[in-house]
Formats: structure tokens, sequence, C-alpha cells
């Protein structure tokens, strides 16, 4: 797509270029349509006197046909159409086409009738013996006339439109499946076996026990940690409840290296029913500390307070700063969160930043997915695999 920005770039200067010249072809086609095979009463005369009479007439037919392609471009695709609410868009779209004709029908019955008789030929023969139907005649066959323009141009603009939909979001399935092919390709390049992996910790973890509980909570805490790495976040979704243990494991590690040197307050929700992606929130608490606790020389703290309301997450995520600007640079980790986000939960989060004077501030908010079994929380009574 970024090789066609002409068809596909939403930035103004680009979207602007291609419906400007979009309308340009149809006018100059619907100009030509009409000099080239004139009504009766402009039969006969020559083809420049056509051609201008058929200008301006051509430039006001453009308006119910913008309304209709436009409506059905903005309103009836996106709100009704994508969703899947097909019953309705076909009601809606039948609206629109009646309302189109009627527009059609009174431009042609005002603004046009009039340019017509001041810009055709007063003596016309055909012109004199024309007969004058009813009203309603009239404006019955206006909007048919009205409508084989409008409805042609209006559905070809709504075709592109959707077409151009379903491939941006084909496109963004394509790049969600890439980008989740290259993480779990860098998890196999970087991961050691866990049998290993496990077998180690384990042996580790009864060396200390009787030398240092501390280390050894340590240890079994890491163990939760990688285990929850390693097996669970090869689904696209994950109990949260499961991603609240990783976090809580992953605060109290810190906070074990910190000594009583971090003043730390941590609020999570109890229960939960719901999915999310995996590591989702980790990375903006490594952030935290790797850009905040860890330089700060005096008094480091952290604030996390995570709630959950019917579906809505949300996360208000506060660490102090160190005074030194130039050791207060984000992370790459806050970037590729974003990606995440954008293509895991699109129009279905809100993130916002503020880098303050002694602070920053995270305030997170995602939609996430209801389930209506209570995930079990694992019960690990070692460390072996």
């Amino acid at each position: 797509m970024e090789q066609l920005p002409f068809v596909y770039s939403k930035t103004t200067a680009w979207r602007f270029g291609r419906h400007l010249t979009f309308w340009l072809l149809w006018f100059l086609f619907q100009l030509l349509l009409y000099a080239f095979s004139p009504s009766p009463a402009l039969q006969g005369q020559p083809f420049g006197h056509r051609l201008l009479i058929t200008l301006p007439e051509t430039l006001i037919y453009l308006i119910p046909s913008l309304f209709l392609a436009y409506s059905l471009m903005y309103l009836v695709i996106p709100r009704l159409v994508i969703p899947g609410k097909y019953v309705l868009a076909t009601l809606c779209a039948g609206v629109l086409v009646l309302l189109t004709a009627a527009l059609s029908a009174s431009l042609s019955m005002t603004i046009i009738d009039q340019l017509r008789h001041r810009l055709a030929d007063p003596v016309s023969p055909v012109v004199a013996r024309e007969p004058h139907p009813a009203f309603s005649v009239q404006f019955g066959l206006a909007m048919l006339a009205g409508l084989r323009g409008s409805i042609t141009v209006g559905g070809v603009a709504a075709a592109i439109h959707l077409l151009k939909c379903f491939q941006e979001k084909q496109q963004t399935a394509l790049q969600l499946e890439k980008e989740k092919a290259n993480a779990e390709l860098q998890i196999l390049k970087a991961q050691v076996h866990p049998h290993f992996l496990f077998n180690t910790l384990n042996t580790i973890y009864s060396c200390t026990q009787d030398v240092s509980q501390k280390a050894s909570g340590m240890i079994l805490g890491l163990s939760h940690l990688l285990r929850y790495i390693l097996y669970d976040c090869n689904q696209p979704l994950v109990p949260l409840q499961k991603e609240l243990t990783m976090i809580s494991d992953y605060l109290q590690l810190e906070q074990a290296r910190y000594d009583q040197g971090l003043d730390m307050a941590v609020q999570l929700p109890k229960t939960t029913h719901h999915l999310i992606a995996p590591l989702l929130l980790l990375p903006f608490l490594e952030n935290a500390f790797k850009h905040g606790a860890s330089r700060m020389i005096e008094s480091p703290w952290i604030s996390l307070t995570l709630t959950l309301h019917d579906d809505i997450l949300a996360m208000k995520l506060i660490n102090g700063k160190p005074a030194d600007p130039k050791h207060s640079l984000p992370g790459i980790g806050i970037a590729n969160v974003r990606k995440r986000l954008a293509l895991s939960y699109p129009d279905q989060h809100e993130l916002a930043i503020h880098d303050e004077e002694e602070m920053y501030i995270v305030n997170l908010t995602l939609t996430l997915t209801h389930v209506y079994a209570e995930p079990v929380k694992p019960v690990y009574t070692g460390i072996a695999d």
C-alpha cells in the first residue's frame, strides 16, 4: 500500500487529489455524453452550443451524485456494512437513493429548467412543439433520469471505497501475522531449552532454601515468570488473571532488588473473566523501572493502578523521573507496544503518555474480550518442568 500512495494514502493532499481526479473524470464523461447525445430540445444545434448548455447542467447534477456517493462511503459502509448490519444497510441505501432521486428531480425542474430556457434557441421548432405533461409525471420522469447517473457514480465510488476497506483490513491482518511470526522467531532464537532451564532453577532453588529464604523466593518468582512467558504467551489471548499474576511476580522481583529503597503502591483487580494479549502491559512497567526508579538516586517510587469496569481495563502508571533530563529518554519498548495496540486493539484502546516535570504518567484503556469461565490460576508446588 505504501507503494501506491495515490490510491491508499490517508494524508490530506493525496486524498484530495484522488477525489478531485475521480470527480473530474466523471464530470468530463457526463459532459461529453450529454453533448453527443442531446435531449430533443437540443437536437440540431451545433456541438459547441450543446456543450455550452450541458456544462452548467453537468455541474449541477454533480450535487446529487456527491450526496449519494459520500453518504454511502462515509455513513453506510463504515457504520453498517463493515460491522455486518446488512439489512439496515440495505434499507438506508434505499432511502438515500430515493432522496438522491428527489434532489435530482428538484434541481432539474427548477435551476436546470431556467438555464435551458435562457441558453436554448427560443425559435427552435422542437421546443415550440414540446408538450407539457402534468407535474407529477414530470417529477417522476426527472427522478428516473437523475437516478441513472447518480446511482452509477455513487455505486462505483462506494464499491471502490468498500474494496479499499477490505484490502486495508486484510493488510492489517497480514501485518499482525507477520509481527507475530517475527516475535515467535525472536523467542525461538533466544530460547534456552525449558527442561534445562527449569531443572537448573530447581537445583538452585533447593540449594538456597536453607541459606536464604529471600533468594529462594526470588528464584521461585523468576520461575513463575519464565514459565508464563515460555508456555502461556504462545496464544494470541491469555486469561487476564494470568497476566496479572505475572505482573505481580515481576513487581515482587523488582521490589526485592531494591530491598526497602523503593516506594511502590500497587492496586490490581482481584477476579476477572476476560482475555488480553499477552505481555501487553509489561513494557510499560519495564520502562518505569529502567528510565525512572533505577535512575533516581533518592526515594524512587512507582504507583500502578489497574481497574476493571465491565469490559474496560484501565491502567494508570505513575513513576518518578531523574532530575537530569539526559537520562529521562523513553525506550523502544513503548514504540513496539504502540504497534501491538494498533494491531491487536484497533479502535479499542486509548493510550496517553505524559512527560511531566517530576514524573511520567501513563494512562491506558482497553476493551477486553469477556469469557464466561473463571480462569484457573495455576498452583506451583515446585520449579521442575
